[in-house]
């Protein structure tokens, strides 16, 4: 028997569970059946997840009694397009999937947000599931419902709004999870700690051993009560007109430095943490926070093995440049997301451009 805790997402008549527990892939089948689901399913996912988890992920949809196709597309930031969007598309014509259809994201987050335009915006609109299978996903972006694809001039400017009817997070896919995307998938729980909850940030302080053995007991702990921050967050702002907004803290110089970077140099929770660490030191040198603010961001991601500084080879006005074009300006006016202390944030637009600039070059930039 599997053991499995849920949490639910209230959201009205588009409500859904997050079910966590470790061997669910196998459960999958059954989960969809209990949400009311059936017919036809397509399961996307990319060619390093597929080597390990689509044959146990389709099998078991498979016995529940759907008519289960596959569509594998490359693995990687880069592949987060339009164009891996209209693979969908075309898979999803060919099979003739109906509303009534499922489309299912095995993965991590590019491919849970490119198939969930997908499933958004097909026939305006079929069920999806999340099946994340990477702590960064499993933490942030299969819940809330933001799914979308990046446009060569910046992160997620192409989306919508569009949740889940259902989210499945399996803990034992961590365990094939790379090094490196483990720790980015920290970033985004470092980042729920320091918006919201003092608990989970003593957690992550006292417990860092645990976690980076990743001892199912101890990840259990720590997703839960990540997502149940993301949650309460979505439940009062599901699009962002106000609350919401504060989960995008590090994202305003992270977004920048991925997009100017290509997408390919940067994990998204690497550039998360160095734009955590940047709005610490903006917050301070604002006067909106308490001295060691910047030090104690710092020190925790640091310990988590994440980067705090920009290579030098970005320049702050290029930077700068790339924030301007981000989807959440307003009148030319940057937003951020700034800390007022461990576990409580603020979002002004009143940063100065000549602060930031400043910032940028403390944290390294040219």
């Amino acid at each position: 028997m599997v053991l499995e805790k849920r949490l639910r997402v209230e959201l009205g008549e588009r409500s859904y569970e997050i079910v966590a527990g470790a061997g669910l892939l196998g459960q999958a089948g059954r989960l969809l059946q209990e949400r009311g689901l059936a017919g036809k399913a397509l399961v996307v996912t990319n060619t390093t997840v597929a080597q390990f988890y689509l044959e146990s992920l389709a099998a078991s949809i498979r016995k529940a009694g759907f008519e289960t196709v596959t569509l594998i597309l490359p693995d990687g930031e880069e592949y987060k397009t339009l164009a891996q969007v209209e693979k969908v598309y075309d898979t999803a014509v060919k099979e003739r999937l109906e509303r009534s259809s499922v489309i299912v994201a095995l993965g991590g987050g590019v491919i849970g947000d490119l198939t969930g335009f997908a499933a958004a915006s097909y026939l305006r609109g079929v069920h999806f599931v999340q099946v994340p299978t990477t702590l960064l996903a499993q933490v942030d972006s299969a819940v809330g419902g933001k799914v979308g694809v990046n446009h060569r001039e910046g992160k997620n400017l192409i989306g919508a709004f569009y949740q889940p009817a259902l989210v499945i997070t399996d803990l034992l896919t961590l365990k094939t999870l790379a090094e490196r995307e483990f720790r980015a998938g920290l970033a985004e729980v470092i980042k729920h700690a320091l918006i919201m909850d003092t608990g989970l940030y003593h957690l992550l302080s006292n417990r860092i051993r645990e976690v980076q053995n990743r001892e199912p007991g101890i990840l259990e702990e720590v997703v839960l009560q990540a997502c149940t921050v993301k949650l309460r967050v979505v439940e009062e702002d599901e699009q962002e007109q106000g609350l919401r907004a504060i989960l995008n803290y590090g994202h305003t110089i992270g977004h920048a430095l991925e997009a100017e970077s290509g997408y390919g140099v940067f994990r998204h929770g690497e550039a998360v943490a160095i734009g955590m660490a940047g709005a610490a030191l903006i917050s301070e040198t604002s006067g909106f926070c308490p001295a060691g603010t910047h030090g104690k961001t710092v020190a925790i991601l640091q310990r988590y093995g994440l980067p705090v500084a920009i290579p030098r080879e970005y320049t702050a006005q290029a930077l700068y440049r790339r924030m301007l074009l981000d989807k959440k300006v307003r009148q030319k006016r940057v937003r951020f997301v700034l800390p007022r202390r461990i576990g409580e944030v603020l979002i002004t637009e009143d940063v100065p451009e000549t602060v930031v600039i400043d910032t940028l070059r403390r944290l390294g930039a040219g």
